[in-house]
């Protein structure tokens, strides 16, 4: 017997889909992990979903399993569980929650993967706020826009784009076609995109030395791995991305006036390499004089990079009550 209600959480990114068990509190009671495909059409992850879903319900901790919860990187129309396009993967139009609810027999639930990590730790993270925004730094950029204690999604459920605010018209190309989005400009794959660069005028360096010895092309997670090591030129290139989150928190907060500012995602692990040139930023372009508009924290989501199959789930239990 299962205590409480429990979800499937699916968190479909750019290079990894994470699945979980998750129960109302917000524990995980079976993790599951993918890699994005590389052919990542609707067909595809379609088999995979499917999969993954199986998997978890064949599971000792799915028995009782009442609803799927899916986070998706990209716009997704709310609450047709549609994703209409996502500029780091190959579908478009993919309908994700007809296709689960067909395949499961379970209500569905499908929102933007940015949407869910920040409805997770309003619920449940260490720092609850009912007016917060989460970004979420990984492949691309999300925002979870949290507003007297609701998601923020805009009319047609396809708002809260912070990643593609554009905060350098001069900048490199984003994935959705722009050029100086944030995203292209302070995301993992700008970090990888830095990182090369790097490499290649330095090949004697260590972020080249550590592709190397990894047998690959440059990372962002070699990049990482320097910056951590003490590596100058890695460490400055984490300044570079900081510092344009920082104006990208500034130029969002200017318009919401957030409580607190959370970051999540992957590259959060990398700690104050990215934090501490994201405060200054912050502060540098913040609008107003601090004793009269204040300054939100910038700290660390809770649950980093579960966020999103956690507020997955949350979300389908909490749409789903009778």
């Amino acid at each position: 017997m299962t205590n409480g209600r429990r979800a499937i959480g699916l968190d479909i990114g750019g290079t990894k889909v994470a699945g979980a068990i998750v129960g109302e509190d917000g524990t995980v009671h079976a993790e599951r992990r993918r890699h994005t495909p590389g052919t990542s059409d609707a067909g595809t992850m379609n088999d995979l979903l499917r999969e993954m879903v199986e998997e978890l319900r064949a599971d000792e901790a799915g028995t009782g399993v009442s609803a799927i919860g899916v986070g998706a990187a990209g716009a997704v129309e709310w609450p047709a569980g549609r994703i209409r396009w996502a500029p780091n993967n190959n579908y478009e139009n993919w309908d994700v929650r007809g296709v689960l609810e067909s395949a499961t027999g379970l209500p569905t639930v499908v929102d933007n993967d940015g949407n869910v990590a920040g409805f997770a730790e309003a619920r449940l993270g260490e720092v609850r706020n009912d007016d917060m925004v989460l970004l979420t730094v990984g492949t691309g950029i999300g925002a979870g826009i949290v507003l007297g204690g609701k998601i923020y999604r805009g009319t047609h459920g396809l708002g809260a784009e912070v990643g593609h605010m554009n905060v350098n018209p001069e900048g490199p190309r984003c994935g959705c076609g722009n050029y100086g989005c944030l995203e292209s400009m302070a995301s993992g794959t700008a970090l990888t995109r830095m990182g090369r660069s790097a490499a290649a005028h330095d090949p004697d360096g260590m972020i080249a030395g550590l592709a190397r010895e990894a047998g690959g092309e440059v990372t962002g997670q070699h990049v990482t791995m320097a910056a951590i090591a003490g590596d100058k030129t890695a460490q400055s290139l984490f300044q570079r991305l900081g510092r344009a989150l920082g104006i990208g928190i500034a130029s969002i907060n200017a318009i919401f006036e957030f409580e607190v500012v959370l970051i999540g995602g992957g590259l959060v692990d990398a700690g104050d390499l990215l934090l501490e040139p994201a405060r200054r930023a912050a502060r540098e372009f913040h609008y107003g004089p601090p004793d009269v508009r204040p300054i939100p924290p910038v700290v660390p989501a809770s649950h980093r990079g579960d966020a999103g199959k956690i507020g997955a789930a949350l979300l389908a239990l909490e749409e789903t009550r009778s």
